[in-house]
């Protein structure tokens, strides 16, 4: 028997809209649930080096649980490149200032480091509260 291996052109990616609500959720596992998402992990026809994942929206990011002491000794880094130029901010500091900041740090530190990974995290929507902007497209995906 001579099957050969079905390997979706990428035109052919249908890509489907998630909106996720993050009241209540702990960080590392909603990001490893959009992180699925995002790579489209959870289709027939995965393939590593294909870019097959779908839109991710998320709202009440700023109502994200975080386990055990890490609200006062987990740290956000972020460097300018310049001498001098690190930032060390304290996630209780950032969960109050900028909760889509943390979100978006924790599924991009679960995306491969590649090429790959630039585009699918730009599919990724992040918002403070319930409101947003992409009614539209849901609508249309849930069709």
């Amino acid at each position: 028997m001579n099957k050969k291996t079905y390997l979706p052109k990428q035109d052919a990616v249908e890509r489907k809209w998630h909106l996720i609500d993050a009241d209540g959720k702990i960080l590392g596992r909603l990001a490893v649930k959009i992180a699925e998402l995002l790579r489209g992990k959870s289709k027939v026809f995965y393939t590593n080096h294909i870019d097959c994942g779908d839109f991710v929206v998320v709202t009440n990011a700023s109502r994200i649980v975080l386990t055990g002491k890490k609200l006062s000794q987990k740290t956000y880094f972020t460097y300018s490149g310049y001498p001098g130029g690190a930032k060390l901010t304290p996630y209780s500091v950032l969960m109050v200032k900028s909760p889509e900041k943390a979100l978006f740090a924790a599924v991009k530190g679960m995306l491969p480091k590649n090429k790959l990974a630039d585009r699918q995290i730009t599919r990724l929507k992040v918002f403070k509260g319930d409101k947003h902007m992409h009614g539209a497209q849901l609508a249309v995906s849930a069709k």
